[in-house]
């Protein structure tokens, strides 16, 4: 059985699936599974489509220091007690710079200049990176294709993309780049398939997860994003502060005397609802707190995923869907219900008996603007780039040895 792996490599944590190709090139998920702790208190745990337990495995700290330790552990694994050897393995890249506006396959010196963009992405680059150093090294020949979480953006027009700055450091690549586009791009097609009656049309989708971002669709295209040079930009998230002034950073460093890497790791880690409530960054914990800081950092987060959405309709000029995925926006009917409040003024109008069964349009029928809810799925997006790059290169291939 042919089979793809994708993997999604963070900094303490090691994401991977399993598909097998199936007849006209479907994919069917086999496996699941992750080693969370690494570094810490390293697990493996694994688990079959079906949902049925494969492995759940602790290790000593010293025996997973780093990402390259956590793949050769999970490699073993699949290698040795499943008896899984992928015919290609496709990554989810946070960042493609400007040149990538699609996945691509990996050679040295595509991953060379994927080094060079370290500086745009200092806290995820470097571990997304380093499964594909690895295996590169160890497996030359088995093809691996980097996916762009940028790529999708990258039909933004000119007067999106600039930053209103000197057009040297555009050159250099200081531009908007926009992040979660492999969500957005898996939802532009999906909608194709579950509401083709509006998936063509001016589609807001708000990707609400532990890192929140909406995006512009006309015709399936992303036309305008929340989010910009990096994942901080936007709508408030878990732990990011989404929009600020830069003047506030300038601040922590003239008068709190922070240094860069300090200010790096603050903006990445101490804002966002976390920083908002003092209490939690998990919107389900806030949800439940009668905290009056909770509340307040549920407040925040809807007026600016109200306000967005303002922004995003004038982009494109009206509206004529409206989209909830990711984690928050699947989940939580009451975020979702808020949020129709807020855009009550575009029309908005949802079931609230829909709402609460989680269903996929839960918009009512009085409702000017169609809402849906639409899960997103990163990891079959990437395994299906994945396939398509491989089956394209095996054609290409064979069209020249004729």
């Amino acid at each position: 059985m042919d089979t793809i792996l994708v993997i999604d490599a963070g900094s303490s944590q090691l994401r991977f699936r399993i598909y097998s190709v199936e007849g006209e090139g479907s994919l069917r998920q086999q496996v699941k599974g992750r080693i969370d702790g690494i570094g810490r208190c390293p697990r493996l745990q694994a688990s079959s489509a079906g949902g049925d337990p494969l492995a759940n495995r602790a290790y000593p700290i010293e025996a997973v220091p780093d990402i390259s330790a956590a793949l050769n552990i999970a490699g073993a694994w699949m290698r040795d007690e499943r008896h899984i050897s992928p015919i290609a393995v496709g990554h989810r890249v946070v960042h493609g710079g400007a040149e990538h506006d699609r996945p691509v396959l990996i050679d040295q010196g595509v991953l060379a200049r994927l080094d060079g963009l370290t500086a745009f992405a200092p806290l995820h680059l470097p571990h997304n990176l380093a499964p594909i150093r690895l295996i590169l090294a160890d497996f030359p020949t088995l093809p691996q294709v980097a996916c762009f979480e940028t790529a999708f953006h990258r039909t933004h027009a000119a007067v999106v993309d600039h930053y209103a700055i000197p057009r040297g450091l555009h050159a250099e690549g200081v531009r908007r780049y926009g992040f979660h586009g492999l969500s957005y791009e898996y939802i532009a097609k999906t909608l194709l398939r579950v509401a083709p009656e509006i998936a063509m049309g001016r589609v807001i989708v708000a990707h609400l997860g532990s890192g929140a971002s909406m995006c512009a669709l006309h015709e399936g295209r992303s036309v305008e994003s929340t989010m910009g040079f990096t994942a901080i930009d936007g709508l408030p998230m878990e732990v990011r502060p989404g929009q600020i002034d830069a003047g506030v950073v300038l601040y922590l460093i003239s008068e709190k005397g922070m240094a860069a890497s300090r200010v790096q790791e603050f903006l990445h880690g101490d804002c966002g609802l976390n920083g908002l409530s003092g209490l939690s960054s998990d919107i389900r914990q806030l949800e439940a707190s009668e905290d009056v800081n909770a509340k307040f950092a549920i407040d925040y987060f809807i007026h600016w995923v109200g306000l967005n959405a303002g922004m995003l309709s004038a982009a494109l000029q009206g509206l004529d869907a409206f989209v909830f995925t990711a984690g928050i926006g699947e989940s939580s009917a009451s975020i979702r219900l808020r949020v129709a409040e807020r855009l009550a003024w575009l029309g908005v109008k949802l079931d609230v008996a829909q709402n609460a069964r989680q269903s996929q349009l839960i918009s009512s029928t009085a409702s000017r603007i169609p809402v849906y809810v639409v899960p997103s799925d990163v990891d079959l997006m990437i395994a299906r780039h994945t396939l398509a790059l491989l089956m394209n290169s095996s054609s290409t291939a064979s069209k020249g040895a004729s």
